[in-house]
């Protein structure tokens, strides 16, 4: 499927903007509400939602800017400390999905951190119940190696972004909830590589890739 790159741009702003406005929009409510509160424990409590909101914002934005910006610098690799602390940051804060970091690397090439980024995005949304997320990467020469693998009492991987993960052979058009599945797809193509997912009806949900960097 071919879409232009202004088009392609336009999607992943939209998704963005999709998912920071329940924090940035608690953070607005909890302003009202602070200014007409005089109660002091209900003041406390706005605060610390108020808290809660700004953090949970502040996590989507440093995790985004490595998954879809130009985090990093002007160098080719990113510290994968960094992506740990964004998926952490992401995830690991609700206590809903546990984390298994299974990266050795010090640094891997910026192309491998964002298709690492989204098929963790993908597979930690996928969890709708919570559950097991498990990241693996390894660099061997000029090849990546990369396998992401969710595991949950409930799995649901949407068709469009198993449609996106294929680069659109299912003729399913391309929208802001699959522009991350479609960022991958391309960034693994580039690279010559190959993508695989889990089927359907699997018991767990798992995406690899191999690409050269």
């Amino acid at each position: 499927m071919n879409i232009s790159p202004t088009d392609f741009a336009s999607l992943l702003c939209s998704r963005l903007c999709h998912d920071l406005l329940s924090p940035v929009g608690a953070l607005n409510n909890g302003i009202e509400l602070l200014a007409d509160e005089h109660d002091p424990e209900m003041r406390q409590r706005c605060l610390e939602l108020l808290s809660e909101s700004a953090k949970a914002s502040a996590n989507k934005l440093k995790f985004f800017r490595l998954a879809f910006g130009a985090a990093g610098g002007f160098g080719e690799t990113v510290d994968t400390r960094e992506a740990h602390a964004a998926i952490e940051g992401l995830f690991g804060d609700n206590h809903r999905v546990k984390i298994g970091w299974l990266v050795e690397d010090p640094v891997l090439p910026k192309s491998a951190i964002k298709v690492l980024l989204n098929l963790s995005l993908i597979a930690g949304d996928a969890l709708i119940r919570g559950g097991q997320l498990d990241i693996g990467a390894e660099k061997a020469a000029n090849t990546i190696e990369i396998v992401v693998r969710a595991d949950g009492p409930r799995i649901v991987l949407d068709p469009e972004l198993r449609s996106a993960l294929a680069g659109g052979r299912d003729e399913l058009p391309v929208t802001p909830r699959s522009a991350a599945a479609f960022l991958v797809n391309a960034l693994v193509e580039q690279g010559g590589g190959a993508l695989q997912v889990s089927p359907p009806d699997a018991e767990v949900l798992l995406f690899g890739a191999s690409f050269k960097v």
